[in-house]
C-alpha cells in the first residue's frame, strides 16, 4: 500500500461552547471536551485511513483549564503512529475566550486515542503507512511507539496478574 503523508489527515474541528455544554460549575463539561476530542480523532483517523475507521482505545486526555460558554473551541487531531490495522492520533485542544478578542488561543487538553480501520461489518482491515514529513512529526512517532509499548506491556501484566 502507498503510504500518506502526516498532513493528509490533519483536521481541525471548531466549535463555539454554549450553555447546553455547562456543568454543575459552570464550565463546560470535560465530557463534552472528550467527545469533541473523539469527534475530531475520528475524522483524522478516517481520512488517514481512506474509510470506516472506530474507537479502540484512548490511552490519555490531560485537560488543563477549564473552557467557558461562548468559547471558541478548535480540536486540532492527525495521525502519529500506524501499525497494521490501528493508528494512533494526537488532538491538541485550543479556546479563544469570547471576551478577549485578539489574544493568543490558550491550550485546554491534549489527548491520544487508538483507532481501528474496519470494513462495513466491522472487522479490522490493514492501514496505508503514514510518511512522515518533518522532525516534529517524527518525534511524535518515537512517543506513539512508547505509549504502544506501554498498552502492551500493561495488558499483559494484568492479564498474568488474573491468572494467577
Amino acid at each position: 500500500m502507498t503510504g500518506v503523508p502526516t498532513s493528509y489527515s490533519r483536521v481541525t474541528l471548531s466549535r463555539i461552547m454554549n450553555q447546553a455544554d455547562v456543568n454543575l460549575y459552570g464550565t463546560v463539561h470535560g465530557g463534552v471536551i472528550m467527545k469533541f476530542i473523539d469527534d475530531a480523532a475520528g475524522a483524522a483517523a478516517a481520512r488517514h485511513a481512506g474509510g470506516n475507521a472506530v474507537t479502540a482505545s484512548i490511552d490519555e486526555i490531560v485537560l488543563s483549564i477549564p473552557v467557558r460558554v461562548g468559547d471558541l473551541v478548535h480540536a486540532k487531531a492527525q495521525v502519529n503512529w500506524v501499525g497494521r490495522t490501528s493508528m494512533e492520533i494526537g488532538v491538541r485542544v485550543l479556546a479563544e475566550r469570547w471576551n478577549e478578542a485578539g489574544t493568543e488561543p490558550l491550550p485546554v487538553a491534549t489527548a491520544y486515542l487508538v483507532f481501528v480501520h474496519v470494513d462495513a461489518e466491522g472487522k479490522p482491515q490493514p492501514i496505508r503507512p503514514v510518511i512522515i514529513e518533518d522532525a516534529v512529526d517524527a518525534q511524535r512517532q518515537r512517543e506513539a511507539e512508547i505509549r504502544r509499548e506501554h498498552r502492551l506491556s500493561r495488558r499483559e501484566a494484568i492479564k498474568a496478574s488474573r491468572e494467577g
